[in-house]
């Protein structure tokens, strides 16, 4: 028991510090740990699952810092670099983080009512949803596009030219390509943009959220929807259910988005323990690397849950406070000096991780990026450069 609970304080540091570093995904660490899996077999099995358990959930806290204070994104939370940057503009880049700390409240929460009702239906509604995905998926594309109102044929232009973006990219042979793709569309671009922008370090306000019936009721409701989906199906992450579930709603705020945005990110790797343990089937790196160290017992299934609770409490604990003491700081750091180190930061990590034809990918999708910016164009759209992909991973025919 003393063991256990070492290794999920373990897990919690390391997603921390995982979720702190852009361009450092946990399924770095799943993929260390797996390979070190010879030097391990002195520790229990049960030790090893709950340390990534507790650091895949802890890094789904954290890692909305970096992506809202300097925009740097990893792939799970690259739209919400949009409206965090808003309100970081603003001076509420604290309560962007408040709100989405709060989402990924209320998904640990929901799981309590998901998981009864997944043992019933998943396995029964897992085939037929599969048949359906790509269709369900054009309707998306085409409603997103239906909905903008002004620029239609500059935003179906920028959607199509990520997508060709994005399939180019998924096609080669790097072990980490969202990285340097990513990183370039939402990250870079936002970073060079404010750069250009001489815009200096904005004092950043520290206030008590107050947040409404309105404001969670929906988020709660579309997280439950799409997270469980996005848990087992191939082609589809945080970020695309973030997509999804805006195209639910025509009017939906940064600060809902913003809730919708962390319930789903947190959702999506905690839901996808269960559907390893009931159909076999996971679209994480933390899971499947649980998959390749044992097959999960219904014993395991409950101390996995066990820990999702635990390294909650103690990520939102720990992301407040990093945020807050940020937030009080933040107006001592030179912002351009810390963008152009940003900047550095991911570029060297892209390089390091990808290569050179990584950091291709990363200067070509950083002009596009740039360019969605200056042709004022909803940053959205760039998500074609998963949704493409995934809608023709699906179709029969491809």
């Amino acid at each position: 028991m003393f063991e256990i609970i070492i290794f999920i304080l373990l897990g919690i540091f390391t997603g921390t510090i995982t979720g702190l570093i852009p361009g450092i995904h946990t399924n770095l660490i799943a993929i260390l740990t797996l390979s070190s899996l010879p030097f391990l077999q002195d520790f229990p099995v049960l030790n090893l699952i709950v340390f990534l358990v507790a650091m895949a959930m802890t890094h789904t806290f954290v890692d909305f810092i970096p992506s809202i204070y300097f925009g740097a994104p990893d792939e799970d939370t690259a739209i919400s670099v949009l409206p965090g940057h808003k309100l970081f503009i603003k001076g509420e880049a604290h309560k962007a983080i408040q709100y989405t700390t709060f989402g990924s409240i209320i998904a640990v929460c929901s799981l309590i009512f998901i998981i009864p009702l997944s043992f019933f239906f998943l396995p029964t509604v897992y085939p037929f949803i599969t048949r359906m995905m790509s269709w369900i998926l054009i309707w998306i594309s085409f409603f997103l596009l239906y909905n903008e109102k002004e620029k239609k044929t500059l935003s179906l232009i920028f959607f199509i030219l990520a997508g060709f973006l994005g399939l180019s990219t998924l096609n080669t042979n790097l072990s980490q390509p969202l990285l340097p793709l990513l990183s370039g569309l939402f990250g870079s671009s936002t970073l060079i943009h404010s750069i250009n922008s001489n815009r200096e370090s904005n004092p950043q306000i520290i206030e008590k959220l107050k947040i409404t019936k309105k404001d969670f009721l929906k988020p709660s409701i579309i997280t439950s929807i799409v997270s469980p989906f996005c848990s087992f199906l191939p082609g589809l992450g945080s970020s695309q259910a973030a997509v999804i579930g805006l195209s639910f709603s025509k009017k939906t705020t940064n600060e809902q988005f913003l809730i919708l945005t962390g319930s789903i990110n947190t959702l999506v790797v905690a839901f996808s323990f269960f559907t390893l343990y009931l159909i076999s089937k996971t679209r994480t790196g933390i899971a499947n690397a649980i998959s390749q160290i044992t097959t999960l017992s219904f014993t395991m299934l409950l101390w996995i849950f066990l820990t999702i609770i635990i390294s909650s409490i103690f990520a939102t604990i720990i992301t407040l406070n990093l945020s807050k003491s940020l937030a009080k700081n933040f107006d001592k750091i030179n912002y351009k000096k810390m963008s152009f180190f940003i900047l550095t930061l991911l570029t060297s990590i892209i390089i390091g991780l990808t290569g050179f034809l990584g950091l291709f990918i990363f200067i070509t999708s950083t002009i596009l990026g740039l360019a969605c910016i200056n042709y004022n164009i909803k940053r959205s759209f760039l998500m074609g450069c998963l949704l493409i992909p995934s809608i023709l991973y699906y179709l029969p025919f491809f």
